[in-house]
């Protein structure tokens, strides 16, 4: 087996890499007082077409596959994980579900515009009462001649309030909910009964706050559903699947640039008369951070690759998610001990991410549904 990159995936890697170190990394301190995305940046990561990424090249996407996207995704999160919100969103849940159900209508009307960072977008799924059990939704739609009638409450929805499209699941049939009762519906920003009720604001701080979506009769054509009727609860699982992946590699950035930091911190730091990295302590807690981000790279880099041979992977890729996001927060606390005091601090990157490493366990599948699916693959006839 041949455990190297292709050269095309080494060529994006390094792009993305110098990009994190010249734009990404140098804006942390801006992010950390303002709050605030810096837009020239953002711009920057448009025209290099990171929103497009995984979205086919007709559709003005660079159409690369799972292994090239999670090396790319890998690279930026070293830097805020904040400027790959909107980024991971394109690439992820916000475009997946028209492009794995969508007519051909549906993608070419909205696909070029989210390729190209011009249409943003938004997944809602988790309501108040649905959260890990999402075949517990309670937004309804009811068919009136051409249109369905959308009633209900979506909450902890990233980029709810500035989305100019949401994927909005909804029950259809009551009786058979995830058997054919749920249906995946496009629904624009502006539509008449559609409304951010609120902003909800995160451990990870500013600019990463969700949203409370509410919908009240709002009037949706039935051109808007996103394949068939009933058939929205297969399309939410598949998409699930897939971004499972994309938060394997973001943990795996994150724990890198977590490691890196603690080597050369470690080398500086001088207690006792001594650099801190003499201290067998110190030492067997560097070893384990990075024993255990070889290991969540080979199944990253294992799975995508597989993933893109065509195999269905639903173990494995929850395997991913799973190892990789619980990695990462080992990780992050062994980092915060190795800085002490000072890991503890704002000003240095390591309690934002030890911050945000922590949503990853939960977002897009808890560890606890990762491991009822592994079981439940495990133990399928």
């Amino acid at each position: 087996m041949d455990f190297n990159l292709p050269e095309d995936i080494m060529q994006l890697k390094k792009m993305a890499a110098n990009f994190t170190r010249r734009e990404l990394i140098p804006k942390e301190e801006e992010l950390r007082k303002t709050g605030q995305l810096n837009q020239s940046t953002l711009q920057k990561m448009k025209e290099l077409g990171f929103y497009g990424l995984t979205i086919p090249e007709e559709y003005s996407g660079m159409g690369i596959g799972a292994l090239g996207y999670c090396v790319v995704m890998e690279e930026l999160a070293k830097g805020p994980k904040a400027y790959l919100h909107e980024v991971s969103l394109s690439n992820g849940i916000g475009s997946r579900a028209i492009l794995i159900g969508g007519s051909e209508e549906q993608k070419k009307k909205y696909l070029p515009g989210i390729a190209k960072g011009e249409i943003l977008v938004a997944f809602a799924l988790t309501e108040p009462n649905a959260g890990s059990d999402a075949s517990a939704i309670q937004t309804t739609a009811r068919q009136e001649g051409d249109y369905w009638v959308l009633n209900g409450t979506k909450h902890f929805i990233s980029n709810g309030a500035v989305a100019d499209i949401v994927t909005v699941m909804a029950l259809t049939d009551r009786e058979k909910r995830s058997r054919g009762g749920i249906t995946a519906f496009i629904v624009e920003k502006g539509t008449p009964g559609f409304s951010v009720q609120q902003l909800q604001e995160t451990m990870a701080g500013p600019p990463v706050i969700q949203a409370e979506l509410v919908f009240e009769d709002c009037r949706v054509p039935s051109s808007n559903i996103i394949g068939q009727v009933g058939h929205g609860f297969d399309i939410t699982m598949e998409t699930l699947t897939e971004g499972r992946l994309q938060y394997g590699a973001m943990a795996l950035g994150m724990a890198q640039r977590l490691l890196d930091m603690s080597v050369d911190y470690a080398k500086q730091r001088v207690q006792f008369g001594k650099p801190i990295a003499t201290k067998q302590a110190i030492q067997f807690m560097l070893a384990d951070m990075a024993t255990e981000i070889y290991a969540a790279r080979q199944i990253l880099y294992n799975a995508a690759a597989r993933h893109d041979n065509g195999e269905k992977l639903v173990k494995e890729s929850a395997m991913v998610k799973l190892y990789n996001t619980e990695m990462v927060c080992r990780v992050a606390d062994r980092a915060v001990q190795i800085f002490g005091g000072m890991g503890y601090m704002s000003e240095l990157p390591i309690e934002r991410m030890y911050r945000e490493a922590r949503v990853m366990r939960i977002v897009e599948g808890t560890s606890e549904i990762q491991r009822i699916v592994i079981a439940r693959e495990l133990l399928r006839d």
